[in-house]
């Protein structure tokens, strides 16, 4: 086995040991505790049985003693039932941590199917994410994601989408290179999550509830209907029972019931944003308290760490939450009785109105932070699992220079790397080769690369040096039916799509995989050298894999412009050897016909007849 691989195979044992020793030590402290729930389960029933029982006594006593036994007794017995749900959670938050860590023993023998794909953020119009394979199945994103709010899966999304200028890479690169030493902190904020159901339709309700005007806040006359419409039900009962006939008593009430009349349509509207929030925001907080009792080096993870410190976000949103679910109690059939005795959905309409006008400009701030995090910490995970992936350097010249560049999503037992080096500007790499030799995975290796480079994650690279540049490809084109489009049609526009881009003079580095490949070979060849041409003229640099060997004569025309560069496979008798590795010139093995017959087609040599 070649040295690489053994020092590979070495630190991925080390991984699955350390994920393994986890796995343990959590069971064994869950089960520990599901015991200790279990026991005191017995003694929950007895303390009921016999705190009744002295209750009972205590009454038929004195009412005095009764009154304060009977109070003492409900406030211990209610603390003591918080304890033992207590108990319950952390033994839940330890089995979910089991499974963080048998999850990341499977990740490593390269399972990962069990992760979110992101498929819903596929975008064919991107630059670059569809041809890279950054979302869907057996993706990069479900590759690298441990998110577990919906948020935190957009904003992973965000970052795989867009390149970051050179201050917000220098920050993320500190920041997952801090991170990926917190181990222990990255799975437990996991944890907290994984009981997280948030959608973000009912974010965004809750984000326009938070630009919405109060109608309670500035109201001095609602404000006072709430101190005295108890007072009014109170004095309707008393006169009811005492003085006056029931119906006559519940005239007394029609103040209350004009102001829940008068109120209802923004009651309803204010309860239809809010509602859904409840739970979403009770595991937000735990999230946020997590990050909050963590202290940070870097200085992208103190800033966003500081607006939940500052503002004690975690408490504010659990008060929030708290806030929702008493309005949520009209949802009681009973419900009424406690908004015409006491205007109940104004009480809790009020809180509201004063929770958002303390934390309006916030609460989107601390959205985006718990975020932000999430992201972070699941390139910190990627780096952790990956520990033989560096940071790139940056540079100011034009130049990519990469030693044993790997594709990040195939197993280190099987990746093949190359050394790669190119200008970024007025050169273009013709890759040959025949089928399966490995063109558009090693353009893919490329181009996962620069991307990861570009947003601030760590590479499958012992070293990659290159400028700040846009990756776009060109490598699947498909027909699309609601445009009436062919697949050939829509290549061309995507052609045209990156020239643009080209000649704006941006930094584009280009990968095109067997472009014009929908047309015949004449048309293909001729449209394919004019569009080198053109690109080599706008000062275009990339790489173009062809099967077009005759494209090769373009490297002696063009004076360093063009270099070719080929990946071969060896053909012995009948069999196939693919090395995957990048050599210089022009691609000189054909294996179509071989692989044809080794799939059962038969090739028979045509005869004229004539």
């Amino acid at each position: 086995m070649p040295l690489h691989l053994v020092v590979e195979s070495k630190m991925i044992g080390k991984l699955q040991a350390i994920y393994k020793a986890r796995i343990d030590e959590f069971t064994d402290a869950a089960q520990t505790l599901k015991q200790k729930y279990n026991r005191f389960t017995f003694v929950r029933v007895a303390i009921f049985l016999v705190g009744i029982a002295l209750l009972i006594l205590a009454w038929s006593n004195n009412w005095v003693l009764g009154l304060v036994g009977t109070l003492a007794w409900l406030y211990g017995f209610y603390r003591f039932i918080m304890w033992h749900q207590g108990l319950k959670a952390q033994e839940e938050h330890l089995e979910q941590l089991v499974s963080i860590n048998a999850n990341e023993v499977r990740v490593l023998g390269h399972d990962y199917q069990m992760f979110e794909n992101g498929e819903r953020f596929v975008n064919p119009a991107h630059a670059y994410t569809l041809d890279l394979d950054i979302f869907g199945a057996y993706s990069l994103y479900q590759y690298c994601n441990r998110t577990t709010t919906a948020i935190g899966q957009a904003r992973l999304a965000e970052f795989f989408q867009q390149t970051a200028d050179s201050a917000t890479i220098q920050q993320r690169q500190t920041a997952i290179k801090e991170l990926h030493d917190k181990l222990d902190w990255r799975q437990h904020l996991q944890a907290h999550g994984t009981q997280t159901k948030d959608e973000v339709a009912h974010l965004n309700a809750l984000k326009f509830w938070l630009g919405t005007e109060s109608f309670m806040l500035h109201n001095r006359l609602f404000q006072l209907c709430l101190y005295l419409a108890p007072l009014w039900a109170l004095a309707a009962l008393v006169l009811g029972i005492l003085y006056l006939p029931w119906w006559l008593a519940i005239l007394l009430l029609i103040p209350n019931i004009l102001c829940l009349q008068r109120t209802a349509e923004r009651v309803n509207t204010a309860h239809l944003q809010t509602s859904k929030a409840e739970e979403i925001l009770s595991h937000y907080s735990k999230l946020i308290a997590h990050i909050e009792a963590e202290d940070f080096e870097s200085s992208l993870l103190q800033q966003h760490s500081a607006y939940f410190k500052q503002y004690a976000a975690s408490k504010e949103l659990k008060q929030l939450s708290y806030y929702i679910h008493q309005l949520n109690v009209r949802y009681n059939m009973f419900a009424f009785l406690l908004n015409i005795g006491g205007l109940w959905d104004l009480h809790w309409i009020l809180r509201l109105e004063r929770w958002r006008e303390r934390n309006r400009a916030l609460l989107p701030q601390w959205f985006d932070s718990l975020a932000e995090f999430e992201s972070l910490s699941s390139f910190a995970n990627f780096y952790y699992n990956n520990p033989d992936f560096i940071f790139p350097e940056f540079q100011a010249v034009s130049q990519i220079e990469g030693t044993a560049l790997g594709h990040p999503l195939i197993h280190a037992s099987k990746r093949v790397t190359n050394d790669f080096e190119s200008p970024t500007q007025g050169h273009i790499k013709l890759i040959t080769g025949s089928n399966m030799a490995g063109k558009s995975t090693f353009l893919r290796t490329v181009g996962l690369n620069l991307m990861l480079a570009m947003i601030g994650a760590p590479v499958c690279a012992k070293r990659l040096r290159l400028p700040r540049l846009q990756v776009y490809t060109s490598m699947r084109t498909q027909d699309a039916l609601h445009e009436s489009t062919s697949s050939f049609y829509a290549e061309l526009k995507r052609l045209k799509f990156i020239i643009d881009a080209v000649e704006q003079g941006e930094n584009i580095y280009f990968l095109l995989d067997e472009i014009l490949k929908g047309t015949n070979s004449r048309d293909r060849h001729t449209g394919s050298k004019a569009l080198i041409q053109q690109l080599i003229k706008a000062k275009g640099g990339g790489i173009i894999a062809t099967h077009d060997l005759e494209l090769g004569a373009l490297e002696a025309q063009y004076g360093g412009a063009i270099e070719n560069l080929c990946i071969e496979v060896a053909i012995d008798g009948q069999e196939l050897h693919f090395d995957y590795k990048l050599k210089k010139g022009v691609s000189q093995s054909f294996n179509a016909t071989l692989l044809m017959q080794q799939m059962g087609i038969r090739i028979e040599e045509q005869v004229n007849t004539q």
